[in-house]
Formats: structure tokens, C-alpha cells, sequence
């Protein structure tokens, strides 16, 4: 059974628009990686491991998810990045070397804040788009 947050989480999913599930699942890869930090600083091996588990898991469906036709060139410098986060969370998990970590929360809040200005630029220009359409059905 849900609990009123589980709840509250599914519909923010369900009712989310691509460009706003892309960031979330920055936000979750970025806050796994952050716990996988904090458990690795108190020597909690299996929290650390499944902390980086979840990150990953999430870098993996984003890197599956690529769509190379329409993405082109875009879709295969984000495909490396993906690939060296792998290699970094395999890294920090077989080394315990924090600044693995800490470089994948670097590249995931640049990537999180580029998509995020990005959906924010088509946001803006869904709403001119929209209002000249008013605009011109109200002058017809």
C-alpha cells in the first residue's frame, strides 16, 4: 500500500512532462551519488555500494534511453559522458576513492542545469508560440 508520499511522488511522475522526468532523474542520480559520498565517509560499505547501484542504475537508463537518430551528434557526446560515469561509480566502488564520486556529481549538475535551462527555453517559447496563436485567432 502507498503512503500519501508514495502517492505524491507517483503523480508528480505521471503528470510530468519529459523535459521535467529528465531532471528529476538528474536530481535522484546527483542525490544517490551524495548519500554514496556520505556512506563511503563513514566507512559503510554496503550503503556506499548501494547508493552508487542506484546512481548508476539511473545513468544507465538515461544512457539507454538516447535516441541517436534524432540525437545525432548530441545523443553520442552524451552517450561518452554516460559511459565515463560508469566508470567512474565502478571506480569509486572497487577503489573507495571519494573524487570518483565527486567528479559524477560535477558532470551530472552540469548536465542537470543544462537540460534544465534548456526545458526552460522551450517553456518560453511554448508560451509565445501559444499566445501569438491567441493573438491571431482573436484579430481573424
Amino acid at each position: 500500500m502507498y503512503s500519501p508520499l508514495n502517492q505524491y511522488q507517483n503523480n508528480q511522475v505521471l503528470t510530468a512532462s519529459p523535459e521535467k522526468i529528465l531532471i528529476m532523474l538528474y536530481d535522484g542520480a546527483i542525490n544517490f551519488t551524495r548519500i554514496a559520498q556520505e556512506r563511503l565517509l563513514v566507512k559503510d560499505v554496503p550503503g556506499k555500494g548501494i547508493y552508487i547501484g542506484k546512481a548508476l542504475a539511473i545513468v544507465t537508463e538515461l544512457m539507454n534511453t538516447l535516441n541517436h537518430e534524432v540525437g545525432g551528434e548530441i545523443a553520442a557526446h552524451l552517450e561518452q559522458l554516460y559511459l565515463y560515469l560508469m566508470d567512474e561509480y565502478t571506480k569509486a566502488n572497487m577503489s573507495y576513492e571519494i573524487a570518483h564520486l565527486e567528479n559524477a556529481v560535477k558532470i551530472l549538475t552540469i548536465l542537470r542545469d543544462t537540460w534544465k535551462e534548456a526545458a526552460e527555453i522551450v517553456q518560453r517559447e511554448r508560451v509565445a508560440l501559444l499566445n501569438e496563436q491567441h493573438v491571431s485567432r482573436m484579430a481573424g
